[in-house]
Order: C-alpha cells, then structure tokens, then sequence
C-alpha cells in the first residue's frame, strides 16, 4: 500500500527537499505541498493524504493550530490524516503543544533523511513516533501544576478495571512487552485491551492515551 503525504512548511527549498526524498522512496507519494497552515487544511480535505508534515512556524496559521482542526472529524468530512510535526526548535513546549493538538509525532528538521522516511512510514502505520521516556518528561512537567479534567474524565467511565490498569501503564511508558510482564498476561492480550482502550476513551495512538492518563489525574506527575 502506497503512503500518500502532503508537505507543509512556509520555506520552499524545504517543502521541496522534503518532498524530493519522500518521493523517492518505494511505497511512498507526495501529493501536494502547502505554505501555511490554511493552505494545509485546504489541501489535507481536498488530497486526503495518509500523513501530514507539518512545520510549527508558519504565517496565518500555524503548525499546531493547523493540525488541531486538521486532527477534528467534522460531519461534512470524516477522513483524519496523521501529522508529523517538524520543526528546527526543540523545545519542550513546542513538543508538548504539537502532541496536545493532535500530533502522532515530532521530528527535527535537521533529522537524517532516512529518519524523516522512518518516521512517516512509523507514523502511517498508526504508530506514534516519541520515546516514552521523552513522553513521560513533557507530560510531568506541563501537567504538574494543572488539575485534573473532569471533563475528559468521563472518558474512562466506559474502561473495565483491567483496561484502566492497562492505561495506567500506558501512561508510565511501559511497552507492551512490559506490561504483560508487570500483569502476568499474554502480550497479544495486552495488545487486544490496548486496541478497545483506544476506541473507548477515542484516542487515535498510545501518545494521545499517555496525554488523557495524565490529563484525567490517572496518572500522577512525578515528584
């Protein structure tokens, strides 16, 4: 199957090189490219790519406003793509922002090429592209001063008491592998309690699961 991508940042020699090493990659096809966030979303409903690269700094919108309403199913167009947010900065905000609004990933511009290509086929895959550990240290430092959302609480009303162990654990950065050794249970098990969590609480990845453990007081920041 073909990963079809659209590329979006405000530099065209970027956009361009970006573009010129997906393209050359067997399996993957760029369909379009943006210069600013409005123009992604325009082209993100019209291409219906799998995967967007989206840049952070882009002028009448941005990166991450851009994918918040991109990561929105609406009624009039229910296709949701994956966003991979690029971006030269790093910086645990701009992290921390992009994973908030939506994103699968982040990755640096100044990533090796065959990064970037790992990267999208990683993301298209349903993957998210962040190491728990580098998970756990944004959420622990943007929530710890935050209380919990009750609001976003109702969405773990529906979990079994398995499953809210489950995403406990999800939250903390275990693996999958990890997690049946902690619970004595078979890893396609765990697998199979990770697939009706997500569907459950509406999440998309385990990134998005690690931000509502911790956005519902499920999990605690450390101290």
């Amino acid at each position: 199957m073909t990963i079809s991508v659209l590329v979006a940042d405000d530099q065209a020699m970027v956009r361009a090189g970006f573009a010129a090493i997906l393209d050359a990659q067997q399996g993957i096809s760029v369909l379009g490219q943006a210069s600013d966030g409005v123009e992604a979303i325009a082209l993100a409903r019209s291409l219906r790519p799998d995967v967007v690269l989206m840049d952070v700094r882009m002028p009448n919108l941005n990166g991450i406003d851009a994918t918040r309403e991109l990561v929105t199913p609406s009624r009039g167009e229910p296709h949701v793509p994956r966003v991979l947010v690029l971006t030269t900065f790093d910086a645990d905000d701009y992290v921390y922002d992009a994973l908030a609004a939506g994103a699968s990933g982040f990755l640096l511009k100044d990533a090796a090429p065959d990064e970037l290509v790992h990267a999208v086929r990683i993301i298209a895959d349903g993957d998210a592209l962040l190491a728990p550990s580098v998970t756990r240290r944004l959420l622990e430092r943007f929530t710890a001063q935050r209380p919990a959302s009750p609001r976003r609480s109702v969405q773990l009303n529906s979990l079994t008491e398995r499953e809210r162990e489950i995403l406990v654990l999800i939250g903390r950065g275990y693996s999958n592998s990890e997690i049946a050794g902690e619970l004595f249970i078979a890893e396609q098990t765990v697998k199979t309690h990770v697939s009706r969590i997500f569907t459950k609480v509406g999440v998309r990845d385990r990134v998005q699961a690690v931000i509502l453990a911790y956005d519902t007081g499920l999990v605690q920041p450390a101290s």
